[in-house]
């Protein structure tokens, strides 16, 4: 059964393209007609293109990897943010550090050290800084909250990218591919699909566009962590079967033995009482 369907996505806005003028030749086999100088998308495809992101994306979630989840446009932060933190999943909506894939060592750096003026903090070692100073920290600290807080316990590269607007956002592409990192994206009209790995033709300026795809891709992700967590505990349950059969086994033996020198007592027993009643010669 398809994850959304033609009509949802027609209310939601996900029809429409750019002007005429904008548009990106590769995108005409997604392009159904143009009305009034604007491109209308073909949404029966992005219908399919939806379904086979969110299986895609559940088969990642299902193997325990993580999706990393970059919007910085004004109107879809908060709807990237939300979805994100429902499936746990780290996301970027301030700018996009450059390096943050290619040079993933220097970005942990810099989480690091956020955790460490947290601590320091704590313990009362900044107590005795001037306000001056103490001000600069804070100052700081903030600043890396912001750019990289969301992507705090993201300890690896990430499995998979998932981008609105793969114009804007180029260069965290660009990067992805560098490192053979699969790319999810909603791409409009005036964007090259060719280095998208998971197309999705679609609105990638009007909110509940966006809102409407990444429901149906995040409830696939969900779906795929709760299939891991059965799994989990299915393979904890038979792990335990499998230790208490070979508990079982090992104590076979002696238990056999135990029930061996019972019966040879209980033999013994009886024949002590007849050899004192035979009579005396």
């Amino acid at each position: 059964m398809a994850r959304t369907n033609f009509d949802q996505l027609l209310q939601a806005g996900c029809h429409f393209g750019h002007l005429k003028r904008k548009w990106n030749p590769a995108m005409a086999q997604y392009i159904y007609t143009e009305r009034n100088g604007i491109h209308i998308i073909d949404l029966h495809k992005t219908v399919v293109k939806i379904d086979e992101a969110a299986d895609a994306l559940k088969q990642i979630a299902k193997s325990g990897k993580r999706v990393l989840f970059v919007a910085t446009k004004k109107q879809t932060k908060e709807i990237i943010a939300e979805k994100a933190q429902s499936v746990g999943m780290p996301y970027v909506t301030e700018r996009w550090p450059g390096g943050m894939l290619t040079n993933f060592p220097t970005i942990r750096k810099a989480v690091k050290k956020m955790a460490n003026i947290d601590k320091l903090m704590q313990d009362g070692t900044y107590a005795n800084l001037s306000k001056r100073e103490l001000l600069q920290v804070t100052r700081q600290r903030a600043k890396l909250e912001k750019n990289l807080g969301s992507i705090a316990d993201l300890n690896r590269l990430p499995s998979a990218l998932f981008v609105v607007d793969v114009l804007k956002e180029q260069i965290a592409v660009r990067e992805a591919n560098r490192l053979g990192i699969p790319v999810f994206g909603i791409v409009d009209t005036n964007s090259d699909p060719k280095n998208i790995d998971f197309v999705i033709p679609a609105n990638d300026d009007a909110k509940d566009s966006v809102e409407i795809i990444l429901s149906a891709c995040c409830a696939a992700i969900n779906e795929g962590i709760e299939e891991r967590k059965v799994e989990k505990a299915d393979e904890k349950a038979a792990d335990a079967q499998a230790e208490a059969d070979a508990d079982e086994e090992e104590a076979k033996p002696k238990r056999q033995a135990r029930r061996t020198r019972k019966a040879t007592d209980a033999s013994a027993e009886e024949a002590a009482p007849a050899e004192e009643a035979a009579p005396a010669e």
